[in-house]
């Protein structure tokens, strides 16, 4: 059924794209209600229940600058979605018996035992108790960019805490941390990791490390009119989403920032992903439930030990809880602070709005990308979760 269904009204959708099958106009009907009325930038929603789609919608303007409108191919850079995909490839690993959560990291990766981190586990990584959520090296954006120097540079790095007695968001440290451990143990970046094990072989239009070749489609970032105060830049959120500096975020018209052709082109497996869509609800779609008839990537198991809470409340050192809850690399439901459908929904999060998840119980692949970041109150992803819980019943 097309998204213009006879019970709904045409004014409402007719700046949207795309289709909702029957028993899920209610989402395009959020989906409409949630794009900007002014037209700077605009977004996509997808969802697969039991591997099959359900719902794929677009909508605004991919470009404000030429005005170019988004279309069903259109993809944008979903900031800290990057760690919900590697994450995704981790527990393969450890479902195939090549990676073990509770093993040290330098089993995988010996130099990383230097200055005290023997003991790190992978674990400690995926729930942000490693003790490295920021670098201490003075790193040029370059060699942010170059994968090697910033890996170095956590070999060499002792951790603020004991290792597994505190937490702190490894903003982007989460993506290198986890990404060597992927590298060492199968010989590929998680970007082109992940575009073997699901990306190409499902025609998913999801990367780590964009293309050139796929540059034409994406939607330049937006930045909020009316952004979000940021601390100064010793503060240590500030010190671990520009890595001391290095980059400008979110920096979408900064030589140094997340817009980047050159940043979007390297691979930061937890910050710079960029997806369509449909890309990232297939997937979540494929993990917890397999996609169109294809058995599922990660097994009920596999689910239950990514979903069991590991770290919640105040975090290191100024004891801020931001209402947050992790699994084993996703965040686990936990509204308002992160909105899905239930205890066993696995997924991530990232700046400006979007959001993907599975859930192996409501059979369900779901995914919001945008372009537009919003500042504070910014409740597109839950109003759309929202709508898709009252379709599921």
């Amino acid at each position: 059924m097309t998204v213009d269904d006879n019970e709904r009204g045409w004014a409402r959708i007719m700046r949207i794209g795309g289709w909702a099958g029957e028993g899920f106009g209610a989402v395009a009907d959020a989906f409409a209600a949630v794009l900007p009325e002014d037209g700077r930038g605009g977004g996509a929603v997808a969802l697969y229940v039991d591997g099959e789609p359900v719902v794929d919608l677009w909508g605004g303007t991919a470009d404000v600058r030429t005005g170019r409108a988004w279309e069903p191919e259109t993809a944008a850079l979903v900031f800290s979605c990057a760690k919900g995909i590697t994450s995704l490839l981790v527990h393969h690993l450890v479902q195939e018996g090549r990676v073990d959560l509770d093993a040290p990291v330098a089993r995988y990766w010996p130099e990383f035992a230097a200055a005290g981190k023997e003991d790190v586990t992978v674990r400690h990584v995926l729930t942000h108790r490693a003790g490295l959520p920021v670098v201490d090296a003075a790193l040029t954006f370059e060699d942010v960019l170059a994968w090697t120097p910033v890996v170095e540079t956590l070999e060499k790095q002792a951790p603020l805490w004991e290792p597994g007695s505190a937490h702190a968001y490894h903003g982007l440290t989460f993506g290198w941390l986890a990404g060597e451990v992927i590298r060492r143990v199968t010989g590929s970046t998680p970007g082109a990791y992940f575009r073997e094990l699901l990306g190409d072989p499902l025609g998913l239009d999801t990367w780590i490390g964009l293309p050139a070749a796929e540059f034409a489609r994406l939607a330049p970032l937006e930045e909020p009119t009316d952004p979000v105060p940021m601390p100064g830049p010793e503060h240590l959120l500030v010190r671990a989403l520009t890595m001391n500096g290095a980059l400008e975020f979110p920096g979408a018209d900064s030589t140094h920032g997340y817009g980047t052709p050159a940043f979007l082109a390297a691979e930061v497996p937890a910050g710079n992903a960029v997806s369509t869509a449909r890309g990232l609800a297939g997937a979540y779609a494929a993990a917890a439930t397999g996609l169109h008839g294809l058995p599922r990537l990660l097994t009920r198991e596999t689910v239950t030990e990514a979903v069991r809470e590991q770290t919640s409340g105040p975090s290191w050192p100024d004891g801020m809880d931001f209402g947050g809850r992790w699994g084993s690399g996703f965040h686990i439901d936990a509204p308002p602070a992160w909105s899905a459908l239930g205890p066993r929904s696995f997924g991530h999060d990232g700046a400006g709005g979007n959001t993907a998840f599975g859930d192996d119980e409501f059979g369900v692949g779901f995914a919001f990308v945008t372009s537009r970041m919003v500042g504070l109150g910014d409740d597109r992803a839950e109003r759309l979760v929202a709508a898709v819980r009252g379709c599921l019943g």
